[in-house]
């Protein structure tokens, strides 16, 4: 519930709600009757105005089975990633939509789509988190067999990929709930260091269902990660959603143990020995 309250919250952005509009302007155009009657001079061979024809039926069912692929390909967990990642479809349908009627009509909202998404980038998350991102080709691996007391839960994505970029805010969120001296959370990008996704048997390749991938790392050895094989080695779906994860790398009793059992220092030794 507090999620839908976010995603209603975000959906008073700018960059939201004038996409949703982007998105239905040919639908509006011929389907709401207090503006189709005004549209007249757009659709001047039509000659039931307020009507979808057949071949604009079948490019709006062709959208929706697209939509539903692709967005579930992404990972999509909730409405507003869910709404990110179908606008590019819409937007193309539209455009195709109106290109159909009338070439200049197409011209003109490409255009139109096209300052939209200069002047209203996609908002990103700009709220806490405790994540460590590791920027050379050894950076996890020196922190895996170093200091073995810490527990991690690292995340391997690419830049590019939808499903990484829609996981990105959740996996932040996370951090700033559960991260602790021993319990942290770390980020590696194997787009720019393929050989540490080899290491740790996670596919860069633009086709891979790997990504992202989290893996959990006790005293420098894996534990756990998701996506996983199952016996047969064939890859099992997850859907990287807040629940799923706490459920599945079980961190209310990671965050308890690590609470528990605080790293000593030579500092906290001190300080304990003059109390």
């Amino acid at each position: 519930m507090s999620s839908f309250k976010k995603d209603l919250i975000l959906l008073l952005k700018p960059y939201y709600w004038v996409n949703i509009i982007l998105s239905l302007t040919f639908l509006i155009a011929k389907r709401c009757p207090i503006v189709c009657n005004y549209t007249v001079p757009l659709f001047p061979h039509d000659t039931d105005i307020c009507e979808l024809g057949s071949r604009e039926t079948e490019i709006l069912f062709f959208l929706i089975i697209v939509i539903m692929i692709r967005t579930r390909k992404a990972g999509s967990t909730t409405m507003i990633t869910y709404l990110t990642s179908s606008f590019i479809y819409t937007k193309v349908a539209n455009l195709i939509l109106w290109s159909y009627h009338d070439f200049r009509l197409g011209v003109a909202y490409g255009i139109l789509i096209v300052l939209v998404g200069l002047l209203l980038p996609e908002p990103t998350y700009s709220g806490p988190e405790k994540v460590t991102y590791f920027r050379t080709e050894n950076g996890l691996a020196d922190e895996l067999n170093g200091d073995k007391r810490v527990t991690w839960l690292v995340c391997f994505y690419t830049a590019w990929n939808p499903a990484c970029v829609n996981f990105a805010p959740i996996f932040a969120e996370l951090s700033s709930e559960y991260c602790l001296e021993n319990l942290k959370f770390g980020k590696v990008d194997i787009g720019r260091f393929p050989d540490v996704g080899k290491k740790h048997h996670v596919s860069d390749s633009s086709l891979s269902k790997q990504l992202p991938t989290l893996i959990l790392f006790k005293n420098g050895k894996e534990v756990e990660r998701r996506p996983m094989a199952d016996h047969k080695g064939k890859l099992q779906k997850f859907f990287f959603s807040h629940d799923n994860i706490r459920a599945a790398f079980d961190l209310n009793n990671l965050y308890k143990e690590a609470k528990e059992n605080p790293i000593k220092t030579k500092k906290s030794l001190e300080t304990k020995k003059d109390d």
